[in-house]
């Protein structure tokens, strides 16, 4: 057998002779780790993340995997930061490799004073900063499966970065129990196996040192997870989907949880029936919400125009990824909001709505249900891969703070006062009140014909035109209710930036680094995409001298929308677009913006 020891290569230091090296404190650090699809990239990943967050820091991981249940490259990035993050770092202070791939991949990235650790079992590598053991041979002899290698690099990792050894064990505790007493009897000498080695490799252990955080009351969550809580508090008891990347998790995460409280979750047999399925439900009196990306999306559309003709209130939630067809089904992008926008064939009301962190995910979830019910308009709620499956630290979601509006929802005691009852009847606000199928002595007809106030079919054109504006005009009278924009920065600024969904992450970051070098700036984080909140940011270009919109697509589409509103600003607009399939990163901006200046 080949010795750890033996695989270990020298480590330059900085001490003198005969002392030893003081390790070098990261109070903002970046581990990748990578590999071959099921090589464990992932659990590494994790149980880095429960480790930081154990020490009180900020915690913000990402994944970069292949369509795929196994092979191919995988892997996944941990940052821990004693402030807020919501990106990933610039550059790699740790990189773990499980094979030659993911040194290529990874090295370019190495900060300089950056090290590799590897699994030497099949490969070497000629780095100076970097030591080799051969975890799968380490642990397949011992354990009989070299797939605990994972945890023994984890374990590896947890000397070189100084880990206390008693949290990092609790760690694996926390993780495996749930397996049964095996699974968590072998990963923890797996966990002993990695250590070992790495205590026993000169140079290696405490080369670094995890600085402490404050931020202890924070959990680690998910976008999905978010929405699909966000769904449960906020009343939701039917919801229909089927299942695709990356969205598979809230309704994963719903057929756990909503059935506890009443509800009902069902896997339908493709999109078209999904959507129908939400419609049906929720013309019935239920809240209702589905998931689903850009394919299913596509399928969905003439159900969610049904929805928005009939005025049957409906939340969707698309997880966007890289299109079109089936395009990139794992990686990131931002490029539905032009099909949103603009959904389907005529012309019916909807919102759409854009969360940025999980935080904001859970409330405007709950946001989507009162506004779907209270204007009886579909909702979409709009959000990214990098925010749906990224796992980052969060505050705990303010169950107190939920109201539940269901809007004119008439009572059987309402309506038994009624002369009449008209499903479409014309009112002020443009809203009819409306009883669930079933209410004593009601009876109506709702349909996505167009329609007259009792939902009889109708080709008047009087009442074609007064129906069209009841509809519409929704969008202008539920401005005030819609989810405002946030703002960052002196308002004196002059140089504006403007972003929705993940890209506020990367901008806030790049925002500290300009302000570092005397460059103030500001910043409109978009919530309401649609319609587009034109008392927000018109006011705010006003004020600028230029605003960059960041965003994830080829076409520049939310600037592209916000020329159509307001063409007025046309010139002050420029787009710093990123379509690769990965999230920004500070520097990225930050060289678009020294470009254009």
């Amino acid at each position: 057998m080949v010795t750890a020891e033996a695989q270990a290569r020298p480590i330059p230091s900085e001490a003198g002779p005969g002392e030893a090296r003081p390790p070098l404190e990261l109070a903002d650090l970046s581990v990748m780790i990578g590999g071959q699809g099921g090589d464990g990239t992932l659990t590494v990943s994790d149980l880095l993340g429960r480790y930081f967050r154990k020490r009180g820091l900020y915690v913000y991981t990402s994944r970069n995997v292949l369509s795929r249940i196994r092979g191919g490259h995988a892997d996944a990035s941990v940052r821990s930061s004693r402030d807020p993050i919501a990106a990933v770092k610039a550059q790699v202070d740790v990189l773990v490799a499980f094979d030659n791939e993911a040194i290529e991949m990874g090295k370019a990235e190495l900060a300089p004073h950056g090290f590799v650790l590897y699994d030497s079992t099949t490969f070497h590598v000629d780095l100076s900063n970097s030591v080799g053991f051969p975890f799968a041979t380490l642990v397949g002899g011992p354990l009989g499966q070299p797939i605990f290698k994972n945890t023994a690099a984890y374990g590896a990792l947890s000397v070189l970065l100084g880990f206390d050894p008693t949290m990092t064990r609790a760690v694996i505790e926390e993780r495996f129990r749930r397996r049964g007493g095996e699974a968590l009897e072998k990963n923890l000498k797996a966990l002993e196996i990695g250590r070992k080695a790495a205590l026993d490799a000169p140079g290696v252990a405490n080369r670094y040192s995890v600085a402490d955080g404050d931020a202890h009351d924070l959990i680690l969550t998910t976008g999905n997870q978010a929405v699909a809580l966000g769904f449960v508090v906020g009343g939701g008891r039917f919801f229909a989907g089927y299942p695709i990347t990356p969205a598979t998790e809230i309704m994963e995460y719903l057929q756990r949880y909503l059935p506890a409280f009443d509800g009902v979750v069902r896997q339908a047999e493709d999109e078209l029936a999904a959507i129908n399925m939400v419609i049906g439900a929720s013309y019935a009196g239920a809240r209702v919400m589905t998931s689903t990306s850009g394919p299913g999306l596509s399928l969905m559309t003439e159900g969610i125009g049904h929805a928005g003709a009939a005025e049957v209130p409906v939340v969707v939630a698309d997880c966007q990824r890289v299109g079109p067809s089936t395009g990139q089904p794992t990686r990131h992008e931002q490029s539905d909001l032009s099909h949103l926008a603009n959904l389907g064939h005529g012309e019916f009301p909807r919102f759409i709505l854009a969360p940025a962190t999980p935080e904001d995910a859970f409330s405007l979830t709950v946001d989507a249900l009162n506004l779907a019910e209270k204007w009886r308009v579909p909702v979409i709620l709009l959000l990214d891969q990098a925010l749906c499956q990224n796992t980052t630290t969060s505050h705990r979601f303010d169950l107190a703070s939920v109201r539940v509006d269901r809007g004119k929802r008439l009572s059987p005691e309402a309506t038994a006062r009624l002369q009449q009852y008209k499903v479409y009847e014309f009112s002020e606000d443009g809203v009819s009140a409306v009883a669930p199928p079933g209410t004593p002595g009601v009876w109506s007809e709702v349909t996505g014909n167009e329609h007259d106030e009792w939902g009889h079919v109708s080709v008047n054109p009087s009442n074609r035109v007064r129906q069209m504006k009841k509809r519409m005009e929704k969008m202008v009278k539920a401005r005030d209710e819609l989810p405002p924009a946030r703002f960052y920065g002196p308002p004196q600024a002059k140089i504006g930036f403007i972003g929705f969904g993940n890209t506020a992450g990367p901008i806030l970051e790049s925002m500290r680094a300009l302000e570092m070098k005397g460059v103030a700036t500001r910043f409109l984080e978009a919530r309401t995409l649609y319609p587009v909140p034109v008392h927000e940011i018109d006011p705010f270009l006003k004020d600028v001298d230029v605003a960059y919109v960041v965003e994830h697509n080829y076409t520049g589409q939310f600037a592209r929308l916000l020329r159509e509103t307001m063409p007025w600003h046309h010139a002050k607009l420029r787009s710093i677009l990123k379509y690769d399939g990965y999230t920004f990163r500070a520097p990225q901006i930050l060289a678009e913006v020294k470009e254009a200046a």
